[in-house]
């Protein structure tokens, strides 16, 4: 296993949107609005890449607004679709091609829901083109506690690794006593 570049990398966050949320279990909320928001940020400021979707936004919501906070000051707007692997969609599968091919992104961290379908399905196609996924346990919710745990087996049987949102910011941190050290220990702890 390669130490993580955050200028190889990208943070894909899918479907954490308003009406989704409110199907899921709040403890699991509060950690991926967590995981999602820090990696966000993380990536804003280490070099990184952002790619972010919505399933069906007319029918499930918005990004929930912390989330939609962090992705707008990092200059993301979600792709909207219907499918659930976002590899499945055209926008997403040009613009995940323009980071691989333009920005030589050979990672992707993978946070949203449900783990089980949209994150799974999307994890799983991301590994067969070649790429390393990452799924922080912290940055994946499922309306049931089995269903997330599945989702997660299969993120790995898939060829994930799976992580958590800490992992994944110290190793691209690197070392301690940096700016960006200071400001992201804080949204850690």
């Amino acid at each position: 296993m390669r130490r993580l570049d955050p200028r190889e990398c990208a943070v894909l966050v899918i479907d954490i949107q308003e009406r989704l949320v409110a199907a899921m279990p709040p403890a699991q909320v509060t950690e991926l609005t967590r995981a999602a928001t820090v990696l966000i940020d993380a990536a804003t400021r280490l070099g990184g890449r952002i790619l972010a979707t919505e399933q069906y936004p007319a029918g499930l919501g918005a990004t929930l607004a912390p989330v939609a906070a962090e992705l707008a000051q990092a200059g993301v707007t979600p792709i909207a679709k219907v499918e659930f692997s976002a590899c499945d969609n055209h926008e997403f599968d040009r613009a995940l091609g323009r980071l691989l091919q333009e920005q030589r992104a050979r990672a992707v961290i993978v946070v949203g829901m449900e783990a089980h379908v949209c994150v799974f399905q999307t994890v799983r196609d991301l590994t067969a083109r070649g790429l390393d996924v990452l799924v922080p346990l912290d940055g994946v919710a499922s309306r049931r506690d089995d269903h997330r745990a599945a989702g997660i087996e299969l993120c790995r049987a898939a060829g994930a690794t799976i992580t958590t949102m800490e992992t994944v910011v110290f190793d691209w941190l690197g070392r301690a006593g940096t700016d960006a050290f200071k400001h992201l220990s804080k949204r850690i702890r």
